[in-house]
């Protein structure tokens, strides 16, 4: 480590690997044996109409989001990308389970969200290619602090909501 780095730039860089690396694991695990066709029909069955292309931008979502907000590059939107994710798995899959994941509740969804909204807040830190590219940039103050914590959480509920609205069709219940 260089002089100018800090322990809290390192503490960043393992928050950030392990929370984006989750997330990427969650994505890759559905192209891998045939799973992409079985999660299509899950998708279909909880009322993500088409399921076929939930299940694709999902997936492709959650592996491009959690290596890209690993790597610390253009960290909000990748931050507004969980918080869409999470948003849609929260109100989905684990609304009626209550807060807590032992019941599938859920509780792992808002820890998913609000820990990349505080990343996007605090921003990616010095070992990040927010701050290998853009840290001479004009717009760098969009990467982080209030206009970070703005970008992530308005675009991520903004985009989970835009999802709800074109492809959300649940089952009428009787």
């Amino acid at each position: 480590m260089d002089t100018g780095s800090s322990a809290l730039d390192f503490g960043l860089l393992i928050f950030r690997v392990t929370l984006g690396f989750t997330m990427a694991a969650h994505g890759y695990k559905f192209f891998s044996g045939g799973r992409l066709a079985d999660t299509a029909g899950w998708f279909d069955s909880i009322g993500m109409q088409p399921g076929a292309l939930h299940a694709r931008v999902a997936a492709s979502t959650e592996l491009s989001a959690g290596i890209l907000l690993a790597a610390g590059l253009l960290t909000p939107l990748h931050a507004a990308a969980f918080v869409a994710l999470m948003l849609v798995a929260a109100w989905t899959v684990h609304r009626g389970n209550g807060f807590f994941i032992v019941k599938d509740g859920w509780e792992y969804n808002l820890i998913l969200a609000v820990a990349a909204v505080a990343v996007a807040t605090v921003g990616a830190g010095q070992y990040s290619l927010d701050h290998e590219f853009f840290a001479d940039a004009s717009f760098q103050h969009l990467l982080n602090g209030w206009w970070g914590f703005g970008l992530a959480t308005v675009l991520g509920l903004a985009g989970g909501i835009a999802q709800f609205l074109a492809f959300y069709r649940p089952a009428a219940t009787r």
